[in-house]
């Protein structure tokens, strides 16, 4: 099974870019939940996003509500937070997952955390750490999913 991130309101070009360059690279299907902070046609995008953006599997979604009430695939739904305690690498990824990801600077939503705490998972962080940034995030737990999938 693929793995689908989800971006929930992302608001940086740049990290959006390079998160469709990850899904590219490893197969992986990118879905943007409005509102965006930025236009997809916006250059930052595609610059980070290299000549990839053309052939990447995306999917823009107008609210939350509509991604939901879409054909979504029966795999499961992981919510990464820095709100959860339980490090991400105990998640059950080797079937694929939607992996879920919230604004740069807000994080998911708390209603939707509340709704899923049992599927809520964090990074872990050292030095006080607040947060990563939002692609190295993607990329750190997508590739997790990987290796549980193809190499577990």
């Amino acid at each position: 099974m693929r793995f689908h991130i989800v971006l929930h309101e992302p608001r940086i070009p740049q990290n959006t870019g390079n998160i469709g360059r990850l899904c590219f690279a490893s197969d992986s299907v990118l879905h943007l939940i409005y509102p965006l902070g930025f236009s997809i046609s916006q250059k930052e995008l595609k610059r980070a996003g290299m000549d990839y953006w053309k052939d990447l599997e995306v999917y823009e979604w107008e609210s939350l509500e509509a991604f939901w009430d879409s054909k979504l695939l029966q795999i499961p739904h992981f919510y990464l937070t820095t709100k959860a305690t339980r490090p991400y690498y105990q998640a059950s990824l080797d079937k694929g997952a939607y992996l879920h990801f919230g604004r740069e600077d807000a994080g998911i939503s708390e209603e939707i955390l509340k709704a899923n705490q049992e599927y809520c998972y964090t990074i872990p962080m050292k030095n006080n750490a607040r947060s990563l940034n939002l692609a190295t995030s993607v990329g750190i737990v997508l590739y997790e999913g990987i290796r549980q999938r193809d190499f577990c």
